[in-house]
């Protein structure tokens, strides 16, 4: 069992998010370099702060289905980490004058084309069918639901974090943004491996 010292990992990372927040430097906010209202900073931080939304709500389901030690660890960890990396994604957005809310389509700030479905807004999330499935399970049937659901998401989320990371103009935003790559990497590892203890596969 080696997902303690990955998932002490990923703690370590979340943890050292705050750090990003007070650089001081001209990237971090000031008006004088807000980006516009449809740039790739703006995009990225109202469509992840979405995507973070559902992780941390899924989170909080499983939380109460389930009293497997490991799985409850996993999400605490991710109710944590992304709420607190949503929180800057917001704050962002506050600093540079902009609205939380947008009428462009999620990932229109990459190019990307995804036909929202039932809540799924963009790649990786979940359906409310799935949200509402999840609430009906317990035991292990809900921790195999809920680890197949959140890898799907992470794989989604860390593409989008990987796309702002190669396009951005936002130094700050970038190393959050990196920051979300590596953690959701290790957590991606981490839950295949949690998968497979469990013998199930990667889908539901």
């Amino acid at each position: 069992m080696w997902w303690p010292a990955a998932l002490a990992a990923v703690v370590a990372l979340g943890l050292g998010v705050p750090a990003l927040v007070s650089s001081g430097t001209p990237a971090s906010g000031s008006s004088s370099s807000a980006p516009s209202t449809d740039s790739a900073e703006a995009g990225f931080a109202r469509d992840m702060a979405t995507h973070h939304q559902q992780a941390i709500d899924m989170s909080f389901i499983v939380r109460d289905r389930t009293q497997d030690q490991a799985v409850r660890t996993l999400a605490f960890d991710i109710i944590n980490t992304q709420a607190n990396q949503r929180g800057m994604l917001m704050g962002f957005l506050d600093q540079w004058g902009l609205t939380q809310a947008s009428a462009a389509k999620p990932m229109a700030w990459m190019g990307h084309t995804y036909e929202a479905h039932d809540g799924s807004l963009m790649p990786g999330m979940a359906t409310n069918a799935d949200l509402d499935r999840l609430r009906t399970l317990s035991g292990r049937d809900a921790e195999v639901f809920y680890l197949q659901l959140m890898l799907a998401h992470h794989r989604g989320g860390m593409d989008m974090a990987q796309a702002y990371v190669d396009a951005a103009k936002n130094d700050v935003e970038k190393r959050l943004a990196q920051t979300m790559v590596n953690g959701q990497q290790a957590e991606i590892d981490l839950i295949s491996s949690m998968l497979t203890e469990r013998g199930a596969k990667p889908t539901p």
